[in-house]
């Protein structure tokens, strides 16, 4: 990262301190600005906030992978999650995950060269009845099984 752009992201990072507050209680929104705007949040971001909060680094970077909304690794434009539950797995969910990678050409994890997309695995979508269920970005999709004819 260059000189310009730290500054740049110091100055943006200490906006957001400045809309939200100085406290541990802003950190979150902080970091889900600093996310929306970059797709995620930077070791170099990450060290601003601590910093700029008077809060350990650590701190930050526990936050950052508690939350499956934070990211700390850029990611595609577009963000596939497959929710990785037993119910989906019985209502057939490796279907679903091979169809995805075979369009893609990506493992579950992975980025397209292009950007466009990343895949990856969410512990649970909460939509257990309505399995085998995706998002992508804030769209949600249900029963993504095939039937099979008879």
């Amino acid at each position: 990262m260059f000189v310009a752009e730290k500054n740049a992201l110091s100055e943006e990072i200490e906006s957001y301190v400045n809309k939200y507050g100085n406290d541990r209680s802003a950190l979150l929104m902080i970091l889900h600005e600093i996310q929306n705007k970059h797709r995620h949040i930077s070791e170099f971001a990450q060290q601003e906030v601590a910093r700029l909060l008077n809060i350990h680094p650590v701190e930050v970077y526990s936050v950052i992978s508690f939350f499956a909304f934070l990211n700390s690794n850029p990611k595609g434009r577009n963000l596939v999650r497959i929710c990785q539950t037993i119910s989906c797995d019985m209502k057939g969910k490796s279907g679903l995950v091979k169809a995805i990678e075979r369009e893609l050409g990506i493992e579950i994890g992975g980025t397209t060269k292009d950007n466009k997309f990343t895949v990856e695995y969410a512990n649970c979508l909460g939509l257990c009845d309505m399995g085998p269920a995706m998002a992508i970005n804030d769209q949600v999709f249900l029963q993504l099984y095939s039937r099979k004819s008879s």
